[in-house]
């Protein structure tokens, strides 16, 4: 295919798009704020050799469908959940993702957010903006320890082996919950697998890295928080929907629960209006756990090699779907 067109649907940094132009007709969704119109999306598919997409679009196969010469699909992201990787691998359709690159700085800010949850950081900092601190007192805004805390990770990944380093510069001790053991975790910072069960209803601080798949989905619900100490925190840095907020919402005001902090939810970006966002005793983030300059730049960066490579039939460096591997 002479000179194949890659559209990218979000706006990204001129020296980032550069490096694609050398090569190939490249547009993109000018804005770095808004998703790309579903309608827009498919217009412009139909003639992309390669689609360079966010977690926020949906990638399925109507999409596919109208795209006819599609070869590769650079996702933005870890996760592909946003991806039917069925259908793009049935159409010989290379996806690609960013692993690795934004493991330790998801690991920085997943370990920020359980601090700021049980330390009462952002609450504090709003009384002092607001005029509100009167004057020092033995319990003002007292929170929660970290140190010496029993820390419980679901999804023992690479991320979550990150957040368990962390953990142990913290003398904190570790359980997991995984689809399959970790030796290194074990090994290195003395995790311990144990049932989801057990990690829930004994740790201090509850941190969820699981990929979003039907089993996950919910898998913090009602039982799930009845189960849990009265002084727990619980941090979701993965997926929204392996929530179900509303019980998130009923433990947290109940006194199940002592706090959340939560980077990712069900719908994103969430309603101002939504009950969780009333709450003191929650941190919420606008699901910006790889957000540094270097990661950020680092995964845009890939998903342009990865692009490049299978558009100049080379294998990509970060495939998905290995199927399509030769």
């Amino acid at each position: 295919m002479d000179n194949p067109y890659v559209f990218i649907t979000r706006k990204l940094p001129a020296q980032i798009v550069k490096k694609l132009e050398t090569n190939f007709r490249v547009k993109m969704w000018e804005s770095e704020d808004e998703p790309i119109p579903r309608e827009v999306l498919m217009q412009e598919a139909k003639e992309a050799a390669g689609l360079l997409t966010m977690l926020s679009e949906k990638i399925d196969a109507a999409v596919m469908d109208e795209a006819k010469n599609l070869r590769v699909i650079a996702n933005l992201a870890v996760g592909f959940d946003n991806i039917d990787i069925d259908a793009a691998t049935n159409r010989d359709i290379f996806v690609c993702n960013t692993p690795d690159v934004l493991t330790e700085t998801t690991a920085d800010l997943t370990f920020a957010l359980m601090m700021a949850a049980a330390r009462r950081i952002v609450e504090a900092a709003d009384i002092v903006k607001n005029g509100e601190w009167k004057s020092w007192s033995p319990l003002l805004l007292a929170g929660h320890d970290i140190h010496h805390k029993k820390i419980g990770i679901v999804g023992m990944g690479k991320i979550g082996t990150s957040v368990a380093k962390r953990a142990k510069g913290f003398d904190m001790e570790i359980l997991y919950h995984n689809r399959s053991r970790n030796p290194m975790a074990e090994e290195l910072y003395g995790a311990r697998y144990c049932s989801f069960e057990e990690l829930i209803s004994t740790s201090d601080f509850i941190v969820c890295l699981a990929p979003l798949t039907p089993e996950t989905t919910k898998m913090f619900n009602k039982q799930s928080f009845m189960k849990m100490k009265t002084t727990a925190v619980f941090v979701n840095a993965s997926r929204g929907p392996v929530v179900d907020e509303a019980a998130l919402h009923n433990a947290l005001i109940s006194g199940e629960i002592a706090a959340a902090g939560l980077d990712v939810f069900e719908q994103e970006p969430i309603d101002a209006g939504h009950p969780l966002l009333s709450l003191k005793n929650v941190v919420a983030l606008p699901h910006i756990a790889s957000s540094s300059i270097d990661t950020r730049t680092a995964m845009m960066n890939l998903c342009i090699e990865n692009i490049e490579l299978v558009l100049h039939n080379n294998a990509p460096k970060t495939l998905v779907n290995k199927q399509l591997a030769k």
